[in-house]
C-alpha cells in the first residue's frame, strides 16, 4: 500500500520481544478486521484505537530498532501516545460536549502531546517533508492573524485551535483517520496475506504464460506481473523487490541492458498505485474526500490505468525490436498444470474481492474483508496444493507483521495530514491558495495544471504518493476544481502526478531500488524509464482533454472510443522517443501522437 518494503527476516526482534511483537501484531490485524463487522462505533473511539494499535510498530517494532538511549526515547514516547490516545478515547463523551474548546492543564497537554507524537510519527515513516509541512501549517494557524494583507487570518483562540484539531473530528480524529482504520487497513491485510502465500508466484506464473513466449517477453512478464501484483499491494518498492527477484535476472540472463531491465521493473511496478481495485490506498482517500461511491472511482480510474500499462507494453516491443530481444526460453515458461494451480492463490482472493464489490452491494471493507479470509485459508497450502499447518502458522505471523508495520505506516502519514487539512479548514488558507494558483496561472486551464503537476513533482520527492495526494488535492484541487475540471478529474490528476517522483530525477525512488538489484547506473536507468512510462506524464493530461475516459460507467462505448485514440496516441508517442529512426521521422511520431491524444477530445 505503501512504499514500505517487505520486512526482512533478520530484523524481527528476538525472544521474548518477538512474541510481545506477534501478538500485538495480531491484536491490530483482528481490531481492523472486527471494525468491519462492528457496526456504529463513535468516532472518538475507534480511531484513538487505530493509532493506539500502530504506535508500538511505529516506535518499537520497527525493522530497525533503536538502542540506548534512543531505545528509553521511543519507549517514552510509545507510552505517552498511548496514554494521550486513552484519554481522548475513555472521555469521547466529555470531549464532544466542549464543542472543540478546551479546558484545564490535562487537556492542553494532552492537545500539544498529540500534535508533537504525529509530527513524530510521520517524521519516523517519511522523513522530513510532511512533518514539516505541518510544522508550517501550524505556525500560520498560531500566529498567521500578524501577517499583513490577504495572507493572514483573523486569529483563532487557542483553546479552540487546538482543540479542533486534537479533541473533535476536524483534524487528527478527522475522516481521513477514519478511513485509514475502517478502509485502507483492511486491503493493507489483505496485500500481507496474499504476499505471505503463493499469492506472488501465482501472479508471475500467469503472466509468464501469457507473455513469456512473445517478443522482449520477459520485460512483458514484469509488464503484467507487477500490474496484477500492484493492483492489490500498491506499493512500488514491495512490487520491485517481489516481481523485481524474479524478471530482472531472468531479462539480463537473456541479453537485456541492465539499465533497461531496471527500467522496466520500476515503470512497471510504480504503476500498481494506480491499478485498481486499491490504488495504494488512494482510491478510498479519495472516496472519502469527494463524498462518492467506491464504484463510480474504480470505473474511472480502471481505463487510465490501462492505458499506463499499456503505454509500458508498447515501449517493451519497440525496444525488442530496437535491441533484438528475444521470448523467453522454454524452459522458463512453467507448464499449464502448475499454472492453474498457481493462480488459484490470487484468482480465488481477488475474484471473491470483485464478486462482492460489484454484485453484492456490500462495502469495501466487507469485499476486502471476506477476501482476506479466503487467503488466509489458502495460506495451508503450498505450490503443489500440499496442507501444513506448521507453514499455514508461519505465514499467517509473517503477514501479521507486515501488515502491522504497513499500517503503521499509512497511520502516521494520515494522522500528519489530518493537522495540515485541519488547519487549511480552520484558517482558511485553502482558499487563499486557491486564489494564490488562479492568480500565477491567470486563470488559464494548462497554466493551473502545470503549476499543481510542478507542486505534486516537488512534494511527491519526500513523501509518498497518497501523502503528497492529499496534500496537494487540499491546497490546488479546489483551484482546479473553479477553473472548471471535474472533482474526480482534478483528484485523479494530482494523484497521478504525485507519483512522478517515482521514475523522474532527481528521487526517483523505485528506480533507484531497481538500479541497485540490477547493478545498472541509476541516471541510464531513469532515463530509460521516463521514456517506458511516458503515459504516466500524458495520460492525466489526456483526460482532462477527453473526459470521456473516465466515463466507463456511463458512457461505456464512448469511453472505450476515448481509450483506443488515447492508446494510439501514446503509441506513437513511444516509438518517437525509443524506436531508431531518422530525426525528422521521429519528430513527425511525436508530433503525430500529441495531436491524436489531444485533438478532438472526447
Amino acid at each position: 500500500m505503501t512504499d514500505t518494503p517487505p520486512v526482512a527476516p533478520s530484523a524481527t526482534p528476538r525472544m521474548p520481544l518477538h512474541t510481545l511483537m506477534v501478538v500485538l501484531a495480531f491484536a491490530s490485524v483482528g481490531y481492523h478486521l472486527w471494525l468491519v463487522m462492528a457496526g456504529l462505533i463513535p468516532h472518538l473511539i475507534s480511531r484513538p484505537l487505530h493509532i493506539i494499535a500502530t504506535l508500538p510498530f511505529v516506535f518499537l517494532f520497527t525493522v530497525q530498532p533503536a538502542t540506548g538511549w534512543r531505545r528509553a526515547v521511543d519507549v517514552l514516547l510509545c507510552a505517552f501516545g498511548l496514554a494521550a490516545c486513552l484519554y481522548v478515547l475513555v472521555q469521547h463523551d466529555m470531549l464532544d460536549n466542549q464543542y472543540g474548546r478546551l479546558r484545564g492543564t490535562t487537556q492542553f497537554v494532552v492537545a500539544w502531546g498529540l500534535i508533537l507524537l504525529a509530527l513524530e510519527m510521520a517524521r519516523r515513516q517519511v522523513k522530513w517533508a510532511m512533518p514539516g509541512t505541518a510544522a508550517l501549517a501550524l505556525l500560520y494557524g498560531l500566529f498567521g492573524q500578524h501577517l499583513p494583507g490577504e495572507l493572514g487570518h483573523a486569529g483563532i483562540p487557542l483553546a479552540s485551535f487546538l482543540g479542533t484539531l486534537t479533541i473533535t473530528e476536524g483534524g487528527l480524529w478527522g475522516s481521513l483517520t477514519g478511513t485509514s482504520a475502517e478502509v485502507v487497513a483492511v486491503f493493507v491485510i489483505l496485500g500481507a496475506v496474499v504476499g505471505a502465500g503463493e499469492g506472488g508466484q501465482g501472479f508471475m506464473a500467469a503472466s509468464i504464460a501469457l507473455a513469456g513466449r512473445l517478443r522482449a517477453g520477459a520485460a512483458k512478464v514484469s509488464v503484467l506481473s507487477s500490474a496484477l501484483f500492484g493492483s492489490i499491494s500498491g506499493s512500488a518498492s514491495a512490487n520491485v523487490a517481489s516481481t523485481g527477484a524474479i524478471t530482472l535476472p531472468t531479462m539480463k540472463r537473456l541479453g537485456y541492458p541492465p539499465a533497461l531491465a531496471a527500467a522496466v521493473e520500476a515503470v512497471a511496478s510504480s504503476g500498481g498505485q494506480i491499478m485498481p481495485p486499491v490504488m495504494g490506498a488512494g482510491a478510498f482517500i479519495m472516496v472519502e474526500l469527494l463524498r462518492t461511491t467506491y464504484n463510480e472511482v474504480l470505473m474511472a480510474a480502471l481505463l487510465p490505468a490501462v492505458l499506463f500499462f499499456w503505454g509500458v507494453w508498447a515501449g517493451c516491443d519497440l525496444y525488442g525490436r530496437r535491441y533484438g530481444l528475444e521470448p523467453m526460453r522454454g524452459e522458463d515458461i512453467p507448464p499449464f498444470a502448475k499454472v492453474a494451480r498457481l493462480v488459484l492463490f490470487f484468482l480465488i482472493p481477488f475474484g471473491l474481492l470483485l464478486g462482492i464489490l460489484f454484485l453484492s452491494g456490500n462495502t469495501p471493507q466487507y469485499a476486502g474483508a471476506a477476501a482476506t479470509g479466503a487467503a488466509a485459508g489458502l495460506l495451508l497450502f503450498d505450490a503443489r496444493l500440499r496442507p501444513s499447518l506448521r507453514r499455514w502458522g508461519a505465514r499467517l505471523v509473517e503477514a501479521a507483521v507486515n501488515a502491522a508495520r504497513q499500517i503503521a505506516t499509512i497511520a502516521a502519514i494520515i494522522f500528519c495530514a489530518g493537522l495540515i487539512i485541519g488547519v487549511l479548514n480552520i484558517t482558511g488558507l485553502g482558499v487563499k491558495i486557491t486564489s494564490l494558483i488562479l492568480g500565477l496561472s491567470g486563470g488559464n486551464l494548462w497554466g493551473a495544471l502545470l503549476l499543481t503537476g510542478l507542486a505534486c513533482l516537488i512534494l511527491g520527492m519526500e513523501v509518498p504518493t497518497t501523502a503528497a495526494y492529499v496534500i496537494c488535492v487540499a491546497v490546488a484541487g479546489p483551484a482546479l476544481i473553479e477553473i472548471g475540471v471535474e472533482p474526480l478529474h482534478a483528484h485523479l490528476f494530482i494523484f497521478w502526478f504525485a507519483l512522478l517522483s517515482t521514475i523522474t530525477p532527481p528521487v526517483c525512488g523505485a528506480v533507484f531500488i531497481a538500479a541497485g538489484m540490477a547493478g545498472a547506473p541509476w541516471l541510464s536507468v531513469a532515463w530509460h524509464a521516463m521514456r517506458l512510462g511516458i503515459g504516466l506524464y500524458l495520460v492525466p493530461l489526456a483526460f482532462i482533454a477527453n473526459p470521456a475516459l473516465t466515463a466507463l460507467g456511463s458512457t461505456p462505448w464512448l469511453a472505450l472510443a476515448a481509450c483506443v485514440k488515447i492508446g494510439l496516441g501514446v503509441w506513437m508517442v513511444s516509438r518517437g522517443l525509443i524506436h531508431r529512426e531518422a530525426g525528422a521521422l521521429r519528430g513527425a511520431w511525436l508530433v503525430g501522437g500529441l495531436v491524436v491524444i489531444f485533438a478532438f477530445g472526447l
